[in-house]
């Protein structure tokens, strides 16, 4: 039986037409085909105004972006060799990209499943769906990895709050198996304890995995700063990699624990500080005490969250790194990110530059990463490109 059809309205196809998966409520020609005939999660055939087919998605009448495409396949069945066939697919890239297996499984739109996050654990995998249309079919993704990975266990991290927009429940659960009482993953040759069902969102950050590797290479010798630290992912493999002194800021005592768990298990916990502190009232106090680091790592959560945001969110970027910069030495190194899609690569690059030239400091930039292999971008889907990283070299003014 086929799906019902969903029409667009004239020449609003041209995004799914360059490769993106979306459609939003304003582009649906709701007098041909209305949506609140559609349930939350109900399949659909996404036609163009002139009636070719574009393919199937699925759809959420409540929500602004009211479908996401499946495939191009007008009438894809969508169970779980659908599934299975996706996962394969993403395996594949990351079974080159990586040895060990730690590494997001699935990342959304760049792998074909728009409203699914994937993060793998070794046999241990945390799953985030955000949409209706994949909770409903949420048996058959399990069923899926299930079959292909046979799992020690699989959590469904469900506290998003996109969750909340399309109409799902915010409730963590353990889907499948036990998880262990210590679960213990490896990175750049480091070992972390890590916590699933408490931690934030899959448990765990694996896409600033070449970042940190680079900022390790760097480390040996050097008081480092890591600000935002989380459990420990930058600190650790620069305490490992020979740095003199490592202090680990953040806000939650949870997240430290760990960081500090991970530390002795490493080896490095003598050369290792953890400060349960807000970062600003923490650099307040540094450049009051005179403290100075080599290297400051300063890797803040999401800080614009919605477009509406910006101004606010630019001005808290801009602050932090003014105040980084103020208690980095001489001839020090400020690894600066950003995981905000709606700050732009030239938007910390500015901060960048009007920070180091309010306090009158020579600023450049020596190298800029992003997201790693197992984050892929799609370039129809600027949305995937979200993660910018600037390595800068900071002097004295010339």
């Amino acid at each position: 039986m086929a799906h019902p059809v969903l029409y667009l309205k004239k020449h609003e196809d041209q995004r799914l037409r360059k490769g993106h998966l979306w459609v939003f409520s304003n582009e649906i020609d709701t007098q041909r085909s209305p949506l609140e005939a559609f349930t939350p999660g109900d399949l659909a055939q996404i036609h163009s105004a002139d009636g070719k087919a574009m393919g199937t998605a699925y759809v959420n009448p409540n929500t602004l972006i009211c479908a996401r495409l499946l495939s191009r396949k007008a009438n894809l069945k969508c169970g779980q060799n659908f599934f299975k066939d996706r996962l394969s697919t993403a395996l594949a890239l990351r079974e080159k990209a990586f040895a060990q297996p730690y590494y997001r499984l699935v990342f959304g739109e760049s792998d074909g499943l728009p409203g699914v996050v994937i993060d793998r654990f070794g046999s241990v995998f945390s799953v985030q769906i955000t949409t209706a249309g994949i909770e409903q079919r949420k048996t058959a993704l399990l069923d899926a990895l299930v079959e292909l990975f046979t799992p020690t266990a699989i959590v469904l991290k469900n506290d998003n709050g996109q969750r909340e927009l399309e109409g799902l429940s915010l409730e963590s659960e353990i889907a499948y198996g036990e998880l262990p009482d210590t679960l213990t993953i490896e990175e750049n040759g480091a070992h972390f304890n890590i916590n699933i069902v408490d931690g934030q969102k899959t448990g765990w950050f694996y896409d600033h995995r070449n970042s940190r590797a680079q900022l390790a290479s760097m480390a040996k010798g050097l008081r480092v700063l890591d600000l935002f630290s989380y459990t420990g992912a930058w600190g650790i493999p620069a305490a490992q990699a020979g740095a003199a002194e490592v202090t680990c800021v953040d806000a939650s005592e949870g997240a430290l624990t760990l960081a500090a768990e991970s530390a002795r298990l490493n080896g490095v916990a003598k050369r290792m500080q953890f400060v349960r502190s807000d970062v600003f009232e923490f650099l307040k106090q540094a450049r009051l005490d005179n403290e100075l680091y080599d290297i400051i790592v300063l890797d803040p959560p999401a800080l614009i969250k919605r477009k509406k945001d910006f101004k606010q969110g630019y001005e808290a970027y801009r602050r932090l790194n003014h105040l980084a910069l103020q208690v980095l030495g001489k001839n020090g190194i400020l690894v600066s990110a950003s995981c905000s899609f709606h700050l732009s690569r030239d938007n910390l690059q500015e901060i960048l530059r009007s920070s180091g030239r309010h306090i009158d400091r020579h600023l450049t930039f020596f190298a800029s990463l992003g997201q790693g292999p197992d984050h892929p971008i799609d370039p129809a889907i600027p949305e995937t490109d979200y993660l910018k990283t600037f390595f800068c070299s900071v002097s004295s003014s010339l």
